[in-house]
């Protein structure tokens, strides 16, 4: 027992530093082709880790870009990106890395993985869940490199989908239009609140919100705002338009 609280206590201390150290840290350098990859920003996965590190607070720069002089001038000022890919036979691991300027390993994520066959999906849900440690990571630069950004910042939006009221009792409705071809296989991504339904390009598509009832989602696509619910061992997406209830059929991944 007390093996185990001494290893609780060592990872909470390496979290805790691990913590303390980005805070550090203002700068990321993204690389513009990862090593395992032929091709520069393949799959866009090197554009999903340079926004993925915007929206959490990091100025981002891709290696090629003209740095502003704080950094061209003191590397050490910058962390860098990598990724580590340890491919099984059916699946796709992905590990990012923040590096400093000497190779040291200043966080790590855990290894997301992917079983999808398609390489374009597999490498972005690999790389989605990795991505996902970042949800304990509460960056703030504290300002202790004392470098100042000689650059603005490209801005970057991110739409919330507010979540609907959803009545007690059901409404009585007739349903406007069914659409029965569905658009194509959706890929349920994992958030903290309940899955981003994305496609092959890969884009979000849908956003689900989990309810008390089983296979019952509260959704929205940042134009309507529904419900998604399976209905005879089929998925819809359920919402008003125009006064008249829709319901799309979806091809659904979990």
């Amino acid at each position: 027992m007390k093996k185990y609280i001494l290893l609780f206590l060592l990872f909470l201390s390496f979290s805790g530093y691990a913590q303390n150290t980005l805070n550090n840290y203002k700068y990321v350098i993204v690389p513009e082709k990862l090593s395992f990859l032929k091709q520069k920003d393949q799959y866009k996965l090197n554009t999903l880790i340079k926004i993925f590190l915007e929206e959490r607070g990091f100025t981002t720069y891709f290696d090629n870009a003209d740095l502003p002089n704080e950094i061209a001038t003191n590397r050490c000022s910058a962390l860098n990106a990598d990724v580590l890919e340890k491919n099984g036979m059916f699946t796709t691991n992905l590990t990012l890395l923040l590096k400093d300027c000497q190779g040291n390993i200043i966080f790590k994520t855990k290894e997301g993985k992917s079983r999808e066959k398609e390489y374009n999906v597999s490498y972005n849900l690999a790389l989605r869940d990795a991505l996902t440690s970042f949800d304990n990571v509460k960056y703030t630069y504290n300002g202790s490199t004392n470098v100042q950004q000689s650059q603005q910042k490209a801005v970057v939006t991110t739409t919330v989908v507010t979540p609907p009221v959803v009545n007690q009792a059901p409404a009585k409705v007739v349903v406007a239009a069914e659409t029965n071809q569905p658009a194509g296989t959706l890929y349920a991504q994992p958030t903290k609140n309940g899955y981003q339904l994305i496609d092959t390009a890969p884009k979000i598509i849908l956003t689900l919100f989990k309810t008390s009832v089983e296979d019952y989602f509260i959704a929205g696509n940042g134009s309507f705002n529904g419900i998604v619910l399976r209905k005879n061992g089929n998925w819809y997406f359920e919402y008003y338009k125009n006064d008249q209830l829709v319901a799309d059929k979806l091809m659904i991944k979990f």
